[in-house]
């Protein structure tokens, strides 16, 4: 492999590491809030301790997150240095305002919060992990305006001297449809992963308290954290729904290319494009003696453009389009393909939506069994608990995948109706300094690092789930807290 492949690799293995704990960490913390929020107004000490374990959980997930997000951005300047230089006066605006807006917000309000229970008063406590809950999705919003940038090119100009994007509105890439479209479908992706985490868990130790004779623990602690999961389920699921069929509309718009590929339709259709389940044949870019199976007639023509009969291009067409727009060869005149690998953009989008049956399982099952207040020691309940918890997970990771290997082979897709000249292929933005074994190196120690690390998250959450909820808890604010219990203190950053 040469310096662009090891690079390419790099990148993908690191983010997604890294996204594996962004969702949780996006949709646990207002989660954790809202728990924290019915324990002060209504002052039941089950929202107490359902607020300390599952913050517990967030923590864990915060600080990994954390620690596998800090290698990201140095990427830009080591791996990436040409399209840094291409896009740096643009692309790394909203991630400086991602810094100083949002994650200094998150980090110091979420230490207000780990040390201050017993030190500040109820409310303003509260106020620090909705601050924290707040800026985790504001962060979420700024990463995404970036991206979409590089999706959807928008306020900025192509200046010829320098060769270099600048930028000359700041409200067009905070206001870009694509950021608008991708931003809810994150968010809403987010909700329902921490909605599966928490029902999940809950809905185990549910099951597994019944059965150890302790129905009163059951629905008093933990079927309450089992519905309120739920709830999130659904309404996120909902939500995705909507923002993924508003976000597939715009993505035919904008780059019909990825639309094309989701679906391997290498011919063009003139009309009612189906959706297969399933395809056959080779997928390795060559569009030959591919075959879909399992058909849903009409479907991606109504994702593509709302009509179940619409027509769409194919793969092989949008390829003929854009050699005409954009040359068919490089600078050493070899073809340019500006398809992506269609088995990777295939399968990826198929796996983002199928992976949600996951939750979709725990949720029906869930409601059923907890109908009218009941609790439950049905084994298959905690079974279907357990398995569905990582299905968010992985939908969210292959959603990514979509999204960014969908684009391929650009790294700064060109803006249909905007200016020609901002868009760069990704072979073109790789550091030229950079050898291929010093970029293997790092990819191999970061893998290696990464791999420990999620080891270590894996292992410290299931040993703190499996301790759960916190039998005894304590109001410990100042108002009703008295000199003489001040050493009892039932909360620490190690709970």
């Amino acid at each position: 492999m040469d310096v662009l492949d090891i690079a390419r690799w790099q990148f993908a293995i690191t983010t997604v590491y890294h996204f594996f704990y962004v969702p949780l960490t996006i949709g646990l913390a207002p989660l954790v809030a809202i728990m924290q929020t019915a324990w002060v107004r209504t002052g039941n000490e089950r929202w107490l301790k359902l607020t300390k374990f599952f913050g517990k959980l967030l923590l864990i997930n915060f600080a990994i997150g954390v620690v596998t997000g800090i290698v990201q951005e140095f990427q830009f300047g080591m791996n990436w240095s040409e399209y840094s230089r291409f896009v740096g006066d643009v692309f790394g605006a909203p991630l400086a305002m991602e810094a100083l807006a949002a994650f200094f917000v998150e980090s110091t309000f979420l230490g207000l919060w780990i040390f201050g229970w017993d030190k500040l008063p109820k409310k303003i406590h509260l106020a620090c992990i909705w601050a924290v809950a707040l800026a985790t999705n504001l962060s979420a919003f700024f990463i995404l305006a970036a991206n979409s940038w590089m999706q959807h090119p928008v306020g900025a100009t192509f200046n010829a001297e320098t060769g270099r994007a600048e930028m000359n509105d700041i409200w067009a890439v905070l206001t870009n449809n694509t950021l608008l479209a991708a931003f809810p479908h994150t968010i809403t992706a987010a909700w329902l992963t921490a909605g599966t985490f928490v029902a999940g868990i809950a809905a185990w130790w549910m099951v597994r308290e019944v059965r150890r004779g302790r129905k009163d623990v059951a629905r008093d602690v933990y079927r309450p954290a089992v519905i309120l999961g739920l709830v999130v389920m659904i309404v996120s699921g909902a939500g995705i729904a909507v923002s993924g069929d508003a976000q597939a509309k715009l993505m035919f718009e904008q780059q019909p290319m990825k639309m094309a590929a989701a679906e391997a339709l290498c011919e063009s259709s003139p009309g009612g494009a189906p959706f297969s389940i399933l395809s056959i044949g080779n997928l390795a870019n060559s569009c030959e003696d591919v075959k879909h199976v399992l058909e849903i007639p009409g479907l991606t023509s109504f994702l593509a453009d709302g009509s179940f009969t619409a027509p769409l291009p194919g793969v092989n067409e949008v390829q003929q389009q854009m050699q005409d727009r954009y040359g068919d060869t490089d600078a050493a005149g070899n073809p340019i393909d500006y398809s992506p690998n269609l088995a990777l953009t295939y399968w990826s989008f198929r796996l983002m939506i199928g992976l949600g049956v996951g939750s979709a399982a725990l949720a029906l099952m869930a409601l059923w069994l907890t109908r009218k207040g009941r609790v439950t020691d049905n084994p298959w309940l905690a079974r279907v608990a357990l398995i569905a918890i990582p299905t968010p997970f992985l939908a969210s990771a292959f959603g990514w995948i979509f999204t960014e290997a969908g684009r391929q082979p650009w790294v700064v897709v060109p803006n249909p109706t905007g200016i020609d000249q901002i868009r760069m292929l990704t072979e073109r933005g790789v550091s030229l300094a950079q050898g291929a074994g010093v970029v293997f190196a790092s990819m191999a120690i970061f893998t290696l690092v990464y791999t420990v690390l999620t080891i270590i998250w894996g292992r410290l959450i299931w040993r703190y789930m499996v301790e759960g909820a916190p039998e005894t808890v304590h109001d410990d604010s100042p108002e009703a807290r008295s000199d003489d219990d001040a050493a009892d203190r039932p909360l620490s950053f190690a709970y």
